[in-house]
């Protein structure tokens, strides 16, 4: 088995994590490749440096590696599909971050979820994945596992967001930006602006409007069979899309649609794990401070 490593450059994501993980590769027979700007970023720390494959492109991970290991927060895991693309190589998120509702491995247990990963006591969980559709944004990483989002200039006043589904229109959103979430990201940035929690295997969307100007407007979920298009208007000239963490300005009238992509994002549920028990620990649910 080759197992990758990704990482941003973070005191969090010391040395100790790779230094296992290369002692436990040598004990158990596997391959390690680690992303080179995290390596270069701690080689100096590292004892008994040795020689160590790397990774720097999509193309590069692709060609080297059966799995890729987060180490990080939810947002480092989201950049880990700018890597694995169509691959369907598999993603184990390892939270050295706050709250981690998709790097769902404490940091505790490093050891104890390579050692099931490396005896393959997981299951694969395919996530949705939402696209950008005939678009020149974004190259060609023109998806998100969370959500995509249209928001307004920083300082600028609200916008009005025409929205249709299957050609058919279904409200104009007049807020500081409008949420269409998949069922992965309905914990992450739709939820705080008050939309619902889903089942990750929930075939749906979520529109969720952010900070609208109409109290009575809220969050609707729909099939995520259903192809969405949006015409954005206001009184700034452009306004902001992103897909996940990454973003892009657009000018006003500028027509985008969205749909369910035609493939999925691979997660890695190690044996043990669940969806409900994540929801519980982060959520702190049935947690009674009286008590």
């Amino acid at each position: 088995m080759n197992i990758a490593v990704y990482a941003r450059n973070t005191k969090e994501n010391y040395p100790g994590y790779l230094e296992k993980l290369l002692k436990l590769s040598s004990e158990e027979k596997f391959d390690v490749i680690v992303y080179k700007p995290y390596l270069d970023f701690i080689a100096s720390e590292l004892t008994n440096l040795q020689p160590i494959q790397t990774f720097s492109t999509s193309e590069e991970l692709i060609a080297k590696a059966d799995c890729l290991i987060s180490l990080g927060g939810d947002g480092t895991m989201l950049e880990t599909l700018e890597f694995v693309r169509k691959s369907g190589i598999p993603v184990l998120g390892v939270n050295t971050g706050r709250l981690g509702f998709l790097a769902t491995v404490y940091k505790e247990d490093f050891e104890k979820a390579i050692l099931l990963l490396i005896n393959e006591k997981f299951t694969v969980d395919k996530r949705e994945l939402i696209e950008l559709d005939k678009t020149i944004y974004f190259n060609e990483v023109n998806y998100a596992l969370n959500e995509f989002t249209i928001h307004k200039k920083e300082s600028s006043a609200m916008i009005n967001i025409d929205t249709y589904v299957d050609g058919v229109f279904l409200n104009s959103y007049f807020a500081d930006g409008l949420i269409v979430s998949t069922p992965t990201g309905s914990t992450a940035y739709s939820l705080s602006c008050g939309g619902p929690i889903m089942m990750p295997d929930s075939d749906n969307f979520i529109i969720t409007p952010i900070a609208s100007h109409n109290l009575n407007v809220r969050p609707i979920v729909i099939s995520n069979n259903k192809i969405l298009s949006f015409k954005v208007r206001g009184r700034s000239d452009s306004f902001n899309i992103s897909l996940d963490s990454r973003s892009e300005t657009i000018k006003s009238q500028s027509d985008l649609q969205i749909k369910k992509a035609d493939f999925k994002f691979n997660m890695i549920n190690l044996e043990g794990q669940h969806f409900f028990e994540t929801l519980r620990n982060k959520l702190l649910w049935g947690i009674d401070k009286r008590q």
